[in-house]
């Protein structure tokens, strides 16, 4: 697509941390429209330049790409009344509702869209989040580079070529920030009852936390090769390995992230329609 205007339907904090991705990434503000019931957040948005409005009919008459980014429970009853606005526009139609599968998204909007779905993660708001990317059939190779470069600019974005995949996504990155979260908070009350304060022990285990990242992202070695090479035989991390092991680490992120995937297929089944 060449110089499309995009617009978002919803503008809370996934929204607005797209959007800030965008512009960092020099798109020009003139393009970009959101619209929102409130009007302190239309005032945010239209002093950055942005196009704001509280009529989702306006925005779908403007934007070639609509973003829907409204709570999942929501969206339909959002875009049944915005139908006529959707065929006579026929513009891509990108969501971030999660659970909501393309095929209702386009029933609910009148058939025959090209309309890509994505699950993107929290980190999102700090510009490293992970986004999850399916395109139905109708959606051309030009769209999915259009799709992919707005999502780009808030971290990693990846397609998954079957719409069921993306529970998977959900599971290994749209819910993964909060098992990273749970487990820096282990370690947080391990390291006070050693004798650090909160203070210390929170900025050395969020730094490696990072640092662990980055190793895996800017080496090309994969996290067990890395293990590998950080345990000494008989030290000090090769006994904290060897108690993970013992409490079978693999079997409990395995049940971990087979309950978030299940819940998700729930949760898809109970949004459709």
């Amino acid at each position: 697509m060449h110089d499309p205007t995009i617009g978002f339907i919803g503008a809370g904090n996934m929204a607005g941390a797209i959007i800030d991705g965008m512009l960092a990434s020099g798109f020009p503000a003139d393009r970009i429209w959101i619209c929102d019931r409130n009007e302190d957040k239309r005032q945010a948005f239209d002093h950055k330049g942005l196009h704001a409005t509280a009529d989702n009919a306006t925005l779908i008459r403007a934007c070639d790409i609509v973003v829907l980014a409204v709570k999942p429970q929501a969206l339909k009853s959002v875009v049944e009344p915005l139908a006529s606005e959707f065929k006579a526009r026929n513009p891509l139609v990108v969501s971030v509702a999660a659970g909501v599968t393309a095929e209702s998204i386009d029933r609910w909007i009148g058939g025959g869209f090209a309309i890509v779905r994505t699950m993107p993660n929290t980190p999102a708001l700090v510009m490293t989040g992970s986004t999850g990317l399916y395109a139905n059939a109708r959606v051309s190779d030009g769209e999915k580079g259009a799709v992919e470069s707005i999502f780009s600019g808030i971290g990693t974005a990846v397609w998954v070529d079957r719409e069921d995949d993306l529970h998977a996504v959900t599971a290994a990155s749209g819910s993964a920030p909060a098992y990273f979260f749970r487990f820096m908070e282990a370690m947080q009350k391990a390291a006070e009852a050693q004798g650090l304060d909160a203070a210390t022990a929170s900025a050395l285990i969020a730094q490696t936390a990072l640092g662990a990242a980055k190793m895996v992202q800017e080496t090309g070695e994969s996290p067990a090769e890395l293990r590998r090479k950080v345990c000494s035989p008989k030290g000090t991390t090769e006994q904290a390995i060897l108690s993970f092991e013992r409490d079978d680490i693999d079997a409990v992120v395995a049940r971990a992230m087979e309950a978030c995937h299940h819940r998700s297929i729930e949760l898809s089944k109970a949004l459709a329609d």
